[in-house]
């Protein structure tokens, strides 16, 4: 065949096949052009998922007639002033979205220029242009789209149902409005409900949290760590959930590039990078950054999507986030999500647990309210009535409670006595002390242990928990967990100054291996005598220990090597330790950490929780599990009805 121009339409069809590949697409393209006209609010209308109707409404600046004509020509826009591709400074530019849309529907703008008399309206049905008509518009632009894809029942096929494309263009609208905390949205489907967001007010970090919590949730906003810092020109500003907020898919995570949203593979990496020390590897934080850069140093133009960007200097930008985010977690120093406590608030209410929700979190179940059931666990949730009835306590509670307090018939001595010579420093809640003046001080008191932000040690569980009491309420510490944290960030401070000491053992441990493991260990030696612990080979198989790291105390020598010898296996020969530190270092830190069941001291535990407020990211261990829980007293006294 020889070789011919297509026609215009075939041609409007065939980019609409690169720009709108879904209604989401289209209803990104206009929202992009309202943001860009200087909207302030914006008003968007999806019918049957976007496939009959889409109308979006802004109050931006407007068209005038002759401009309404340019505006469905292909390559027509008013966002590039120069020739420059690289000097994008808006959100859209390629003029294609408005032609293309129109070749695979009917699309009608009706728009009225800012200080203009009269408004005027333009169709395109199928690529077929008309002429501008004058029309009944206060002010700004609103644009309809009619039966999109009806031009190409092809692509119209391998749509989804009308909810999941729905949930799309919510996606994107959500992911725009995150960027533009001062622009109102609303978005439905032509009935009630829907999106509706009010402009965000004050600075732009809080207005940005706000609008990211009306979003992400008040879990999100509540436990959300500023960060903003800038470098050559770079600036970096948003908000990152802790540590202990994470959720098992990346679909939290909202980066921005000079306001526009993109799922970028260095962006991501540098993320992962700065959560890599906090997070369990199939974990994923809660996050919204926004990077700001000069049009000039970012491709903008690599996908017709516009959802993928080129760095020109991608070490500046991957250093610029890992190091900002960080630091922030840094800042937050033993923070904890307040949704671990709500989880336990919700684990100990007398109803069956609460549903995880869609995003891997936990939805506390309510309290109860006037059951008539006969057991704890059954019935309608609801709030606590104002009166207690006996149908409420679980069968057999009440002969066990009295079976209790009953005198014991020649049983041991009452309690107060087999306490009195017990040397812990703990007196018998039963009696109180016996008051005695205090003598005169000249030096000035210490300020009460429950004013410590975790407060004052009263107890330990089952030698796993330790129970702490502060001013709002109670603490509960994972004393494992909490220590191996603790243990990790000596390790990486003492690396950083100069090497961990080494502690010589009095006769050398050793370990059987088979023998690929152990020619792994003995490969990465030198290595591993950077980090403290020196290493020899003992025959086919064995590896003799002669010192290891001081800060791990008395460990647990052979199950380290052989968890070491797992871990390598597993990093392969292609990184050297130092790259894969925290796996190393966190390996080390849980066999070198005070275990689960053992007893401590009073002052042990405090020492403990001391250090834990000391201690940057002690709010979660090595895995990314929490290490210590908070109960607000106000939340307790809701648990037992007493508010």
């Amino acid at each position: 065949m020889p070789i011919r121009l297509l026609p215009e339409t075939l041609v409007n069809r065939i980019a609409a096949g690169e720009v709108v590949e879904r209604p989401a697409a289209a209803v990104k393209e206009l929202v992009e052009n309202a943001i860009d006209a200087g909207a302030t609010r914006i008003d968007v209308v999806a019918r049957d998922g976007g496939k009959s109707l889409i109308t979006v409404t802004d109050d931006g600046c407007g068209m005038t007639p002759d401009e309404l004509v340019l505006a469905v020509e292909r390559h027509a826009t008013s966002k590039l002033p120069g020739d420059d591709l690289l000097d994008i400074r808006s959100l859209g530019f390629r003029g294609e979205a408005l032609p293309s849309i129109g070749a695979v529907s009917c699309l009608t703008i009706t728009s009225r220029a800012r200080g203009a008399d009269s408004a005027w309206s333009l169709t395109v049905d199928a690529g077929a242009k008309g002429t501008p008509q004058p029309a009944a518009l206060a002010q700004g632009t609103r644009i309809e789209v009619r039966d999109l894809f009806a031009a190409v029942p092809a692509r119209l096929k391998f749509l989804k149902a009308a909810r999941t494309e729905y949930d799309h263009i919510a996606d994107c609208l959500e992911r725009l409005a995150m960027a533009h905390p001062g622009v109102a949205f609303t978005l439905t489907d032509g009935g009630r409900g829907g999106l509706r967001l009010s402009a965000a007010q004050g600075d732009l970090l809080d207005a940005r949290l706000t609008r990211l919590g009306a979003l992400m949730g008040r879990d999100f906003q509540e436990n959300a760590v500023p960060v903003r810092s800038e470098r050559e020109e770079v600036g970096l500003a948003g908000w990152i959930g802790l540590p202990t907020l994470h959720r098992p898919t990346a679909k939290h995570q909202h980066l921005f590039v000079n306001g526009r949203p993109v799922r970028d593979k260095l962006m991501v990496g540098a993320v992962r990078a700065a959560y890599a020390d906090f997070l369990p590897r199939d974990r994923h934080p809660m996050l919204a950054l926004f990077l700001e850069i000069d049009p000039q140093e970012v491709d903008v133009n690599v996908h017709p999507a516009k959802a993928e960007v080129r760095f020109r200097d991608q070490g500046l930008v991957r250093g610029l986030i890992v190091g900002s985010l960080k630091h922030a977690l840094a800042e937050a120093g033993h923070r904890a999500s307040t949704t671990v406590g709500l989880a336990t608030l919700g684990a100990l209410r007398p109803e069956p647990a609460g549903e995880a929700d869609a995003g891997g979190g936990f939805t506390p179940s309510p309290l109860p309210h006037g059951r008539s059931g006969g057991n704890a666990g059954g019935g309608a949730g609801g709030g606590w009535g104002g009166s207690y009835t006996p149908a409420a306590v679980p069968r057999g509670l009440a002969e066990r409670s009295a079976a209790f307090q009953a005198p014991v018939q020649g049983g041991p001595p009452p309690l107060q006595g087999r306490l009195s010579g017990f040397g812990n420093g703990f007196a018998p809640a039963a009696r109180p002390p016996e008051y005695r003046q205090p003598a005169p001080s000249t030096h000035k008191p210490e300020p009460p242990p429950d004013s410590h932000p975790l407060g004052a040690a009263r107890a330990q569980v089952h030698t796993t928990y330790i129970v702490a009491q502060t001013r709002e309420g109670i603490v509960i510490v994972d004393q494992h967990a909490a220590h191996e944290r603790l243990v990790y960030e000596r390790m990486k401070t003492a690396l950083l100054d100069g090497g961990v000491k080494r502690q010589a053992l009095l006769i050398p441990e050793l370990v059987e291996l088979d023998e690929p493991s152990a020619n792994r260990l003995l490969a990465r030696g030198a290595e591993l005598a950077e980090l403290g612990l020196v290493i020899e080979g003992f025959g086919h198989g064995c590896i003799m220990v002669r010192e290891v790291p001081a800060l791990l105390g008395q460990s647990d020598v052979k199950n380290l090597i052989r968890d070491l010898a797992e871990e390598l296996s597993e990093l392969g020969d292609t990184l050297s330790l130092k790259e894969r530190l925290e796996e190393v270092c966190a390996t080390m830190a849980c066999h070198g950490s005070v275990r689960a069941g053992r007893s401590l001291s009073v002052d042990e535990m405090n020492a403990l929780l001391r250090q834990m407020e000391a201690t940057p990211h002690s709010g979660q261990c090595n895995h990314g599990r929490p290490t210590y829980v908070e109960l607000k007293l106000a939340d307790i006294e809701r648990l037992f009805g007493r508010r």
